[in-house]
């Protein structure tokens, strides 16, 4: 199986490698650089959008509060990775199916889950760096524009997972030598089975890691000591 690293980089390449691998799809690595792909992406009012938020300028706000926010936060942040990466280990409900049905209900909800828990947390830790320094709103601005921008792009790109994990249980299910008949459950299933609930696992850690990276970017930014100020 493959292993699904803790940080993926900014394409999600180790979702879209490890998707690639499991259905047998010849999926390249772009010859753009990310830059020119996301220019693509942009209309000429999310253009207008991006140019504001980089001129934009607005006031830091208490500092040091902020700093002590952004500590509570960063725990929340990765209290809240932990629980998803639990709930996506524990798939006791659907152990036994040897249907793809109750598994693409379980990743759809998990999908669902992942967006209502890391929605929120971008939010918060976008207020605690505008509150940073002027630099930092700006940045926190740019990261409003870029989620409106790849929000439709992204959504429309995960939507699409589960039914390539159909394909891959459906490939494993055909190939299996013990499925001559109609297995009644996981114990009549065999091996086959076993090997696409890790999959899926792993399919499902590689989103997460995926879905987590901007919150990632906006720790780190909050990570950095503010620029001093000077008369």
């Amino acid at each position: 199986m493959a292993q699904v690293s803790q940080r993926t980089v900014f394409n999600g390449s180790a979702l879209v490698r490890l998707l690639s691998r499991l259905t047998d799809a010849d999926v390249r690595e772009p010859r753009q650089a990310t830059a020119d792909r996301l220019s693509q992406w942009f209309g000429w009012t999310d253009a207008i959008s991006l140019s504001a938020a980089l001129d934009g300028a607005v006031a830091a706000a208490a500092p040091s509060r902020a700093r002590a926010s952004a500590s509570a936060e960063e725990r929340e942040c990765v209290r809240a990775r932990a629980t998803l990466a639990k709930a996506v280990a524990e798939d006791g409900a659907v152990a036994a199916a040897v249907d793809f049905t109750p598994f693409r209900r379980r990743h759809l909800t998990l999908q669902q889950a992942m967006e209502a828990g890391i929605g929120p947390l971008r939010g918060r830790l976008r207020a605690l760096l505008a509150a940073r320094s002027p630099a930092m709103a700006r940045l926190a601005a740019v990261d409003v524009v870029m989620e409106q921008v790849l929000a439709a792009r992204e959504h429309s790109l995960l939507a699409a997972v589960p039914a390539l994990l159909e394909k891959h249980f459906k490939r494993l299910r055909q190939a299996s030598p013990e499925t001559t008949g109609e297995p009644e459950g996981e114990a009549e299933a065999g091996e086959w089975l076993h090997v696409f609930r890790k999959d899926m696992k792993n399919v499902l850690l590689a989103e997460l890691d995926f879905r987590f990276q901007p919150i990632e970017g906006l720790l780190e930014a909050l990570r950095m000591r503010p620029p001093e100020c000077h008369e």
